[in-house]
């Protein structure tokens, strides 16, 4: 489990950070017990780089307008309906009120309809983590004494909720002082693996997956998710950063690709010597060639001086 970071422990809150709005809000059952409670998202991507489309000539924002396809004039938002392709280019009309009319009782109720063993849902089924709070003080016990069920017996409740106009099946269990919902993946979302996996893999030669294993060994290390860290996306806010200072951005030539190694028994024991090099992915490439910037404009300088 991740430690919390210092701040949060310490219950501070960073300043820049919005107040955080409940993504759905109504009660969840277990049987005849029902308390209110409150969906939140439980990750974020505030911390990802998001790009506008600008007119380079102007620097204004493109703005996007929704375009009769026929006609090929601009429609206003409000004045448009859902409609449900049943032929080519013909539609079955809905306005809010005759969706609203389908309106399922998950709506706004989680029903727990059943308790399972964590281990017996197959990771390919979980989805979107939220956490599953308490809403006010009214219920609060009933909650209290569902989640200590839960953690009592070690295990997950399964129930369905409608988010984002959409019936999903959830998995609930305790963390820390409260819940966390996972939204699960239907079995239709799930493809056949056959489709992939439709070859047989070869049985491997038992002196290569002596040390294959012995790799393995040498590089097990403890699960720690605070050192996973974006490097593609830390060497575009440095970009960003760089041209908003007004620096000239050299691009740097593309590192010649590394000579493969075709034996594999080779590969694996210089694998296993620790001579192998690093990996160069997208992200070293950018870091490499944007560091080549500064010796390129100390160059530039001497010129001009």
């Amino acid at each position: 489990m991740a430690k919390p970071r210092e701040s949060e422990s310490k219950g501070h809150r960073d300043p820049r950070q919005k107040a955080v709005r409940p993504t759905w809000e109504g009660h969840l059952r277990l049987s005849l017990v029902t308390c209110p409670v409150a969906l939140y998202t439980a990750t974020e991507s505030t911390a990802e780089v998001h790009f506008h489309m600008i007119n380079p000539k102007t620097h204004n924002r493109i703005r996007m307008q929704t375009v009769d396809a026929g006609t090929g004039k601009p429609v206003e938002r409000s004045e448009l309906v859902r409609g449900f392709e049943i032929a080519k280019n013909k539609y079955v009309l809905f306005d809010k009120d005759e969706l609203d009319a389908v309106k399922l009782e998950s709506t706004r109720t989680i029903d727990i309809a059943e308790f399972v063993d964590a281990a017996a849902i197959d990771r390919i089924y979980w989805d979107q983590p939220y956490y599953l709070a308490p809403s006010g003080r009214t219920g609060i016990e009933a909650y209290a004494v569902i989640r200590a069920a839960m953690q009592e017996q070690s295990r997950v409740a399964l129930g369905r909720l409608v988010l984002h106009q959409r019936e999903r099946m959830c998995a609930l269990e305790p963390r820390e002082h409260g819940m966390l919902l996972t939204t699960l993946r239907t079995h239709d979302e799930i493809r056949s693996s056959a489709e992939i996996f439709g070859h047989t893999v070869p049985r491997p030669d038992p002196r290569m997956l002596e040390i294959a294993e012995k790799i393995i060994e040498q590089q097990e290390a403890a699960f720690d998710p605070s050192q996973f860290k974006d490097r593609y996306e830390d060497a575009l806010r440095e970009l960003i950063e760089r041209k908003a200072k007004g620096e000239d951005i050299v691009t740097g030539e593309e590192p010649e690709p590394e000579e493969k190694v075709v034996d594999l028994m080779e590969a694996l024991q210089r694998s296993l010597k620790g001579s192998a090099g690093p990996s160069r992915d997208k992200a070293d490439r950018f870091l490499e060639a944007h560091a080549r910037r500064k010796p390129a404009a100390k160059k530039r300088a001497r010129r001009a001086a």
